[in-house]
């Protein structure tokens, strides 16, 4: 299915997590922690998109393989979000962060009106969706991996 927005869904422990997607149906982003209901789901995410142009990524290299992924950290260090997969090179990586503040820009702009009419793929359930935008530039860290990226869209 393609479709932008948000979209919750069970996790593997009949708990719920969230996931951002872009228009083109990819995942941009997904909700580093599980929660009890989907409504605490798209509650964490509206919390989320509240801190907009707060929000600053660590870009750090995969452990165990090629790639680079970006986490938020919240305020007790915890992940907020997450990337949704590693990316080959760090610029990639950071342009993903860039287009993932985009999105949740554009949520924030609109109120994040309900998808009417979505059918979900996989049991995830459409919450959320905005019209596409430019992404605009977004001010980032050198390319040594321990850096992050700023938010402001």
């Amino acid at each position: 299915m393609r479709g932008e927005g948000l979209f919750t869904e069970r996790a593997p422990n009949g708990r719920f997590q969230w996931q951002l997607k872009a228009m083109n149906g990819r995942v941009v982003a997904v909700s580093s922690s599980v929660h009890e209901s989907s409504a605490d789901a798209e509650r964490a995410f509206a919390e989320l998109v509240a801190l907009g142009p707060a929000l600053v990524a660590r870009i750090t290299h995969v452990r165990d393989g090629l790639g680079w992924t970006w986490v938020v950290p919240g305020p007790r260090g915890n992940p907020l979000v997450k990337s949704s997969r590693a990316y080959e090179r760090y610029a990639t990586c950071q342009n993903a962060f860039r287009r993932f503040m985009a999105l949740v820009a554009r949520m924030a702009e609109t109120g994040a009106q309900p998808l009417a009419g979505a059918q979900p793929v996989a049991g995830a359930q459409p919450v959320t969706g905005a019209r596409p935008a430019v992404v605009g530039g977004v001010g980032a860290s050198g390319g040594d991996g321990a850096g992050g990226v700023g938010g402001g869209v």
